[in-house]
């Protein structure tokens, strides 16, 4: 790859990343906002401001609302925590969450079960009968809102995948003691900044084909280069990012065993393997959003 190619590859993508069952969906949950009494948003804790949807307020204008902040086994707990301290000092209400730790989970279920107690305590007072309550679960794709299901229905209820889109249509379930209205992940119509589509690519919030891998897989070595460099040598063997695509793969190539039979640098199998070292879990304790 010459440096001509590496321009190419690099450069800034005008993202077609918007797809129609997006769009459809969020229609269709403003559409049904009138019938729901309070919101769950799940945010990945790797990227806890980039994943946030950053119209949420818009959307779910003044309803009872509860931020799930997921893979707490993944992420940088120190780095995550700022964030959960910052949007409590402005009012949010936040469950910090690892499915695996049946006490985190128990926590989740004590907090919405006060949601739907405070609803139902409202209506008493205003003379209405005692209702199940509903709730609208939302999230970008692949930021652990099926598991969360899951562990609110106390059973598997929602298939669960790391792959963008991967639920694909509006449905409700039944959910311990209230009604939960799933929604396919759903991004937002303009990004802020060439940063969050990056995060959210990295943590496949945002489907493969639209960045180039190359762009999203030298995006993380950047941001482990730039807070965690034990990991990037330990797992890519670099001291450091060079800056210069060709050479800092041609390091990774070695360590991780990626050439061709013509003795190339497999720059394809590189990119892939370190976006799935993202994807899969093998790289954890990691935060990308700084505050």
């Amino acid at each position: 790859m010459n440096n001509q190619d590496n321009e190419k590859v690099f450069q800034k993508s005008q993202i077609n990343w918007y797809p129609g069952h997006m769009k459809k969906t969020r229609e269709e949950i403003i559409r049904l906002m009138p019938v729901i009494d309070f919101v769950i948003e799940v945010v990945d804790g790797r990227v806890p401001e980039s994943s946030r949807i950053k119209d949420i307020d818009n959307i779910i204008k003044n309803k009872p609302h509860i931020i799930v902040i997921t893979k707490k086994d993944l992420c940088d707990i120190d780095e995550t925590t700022k964030w959960i301290n910052y949007y409590e000092s402005i009012g949010k209400n936040i469950v910090f969450i690892n499915t695996k730790n049946n006490n985190d989970d128990k926590l989740l279920m004590t907090k919405l079960n006060e949601i739907v107690k405070t609803i139902n305590e409202k209506r008493i007072e205003k003379g209405l009968k005692v209702k199940e309550a509903r709730a609208l679960i939302i999230g970008v794709p692949n930021s652990g809102k099926s598991t969360i299901i899951n562990v609110i229905a106390k059973k598997k209820v929602a298939k669960t995948g790391n792959v963008p889109g991967f639920t694909k249509s509006l449905s409700w379930l039944k959910a311990n003691n209230f009604l939960l209205l799933d929604t396919p992940g759903i991004l937002w119509p303009k990004f802020e900044n060439e940063i969050t589509a990056l995060n959210l690519a990295s943590t496949s919030a945002i489907r493969e084909e639209v960045l180039p891998i190359h762009e999203v897989a030298y995006h993380i070595l950047k941001m482990l280069n730039k807070y965690y460099p034990a990991v990037l040598k330990n797992r890519y063997g670099l001291d450091n990012i060079v800056d210069n695509f060709e050479d800092d793969y041609k390091i990774i190539s070695q360590k991780i065993g990626a050439i061709t039979k013509g003795n190339e640098v497999d720059y394809n199998k590189i990119s892939r393997f370190i976006i799935n070292d993202i994807r899969v879990g093998n790289i954890k304790n990691i935060t990308f959003d700084r505050r």
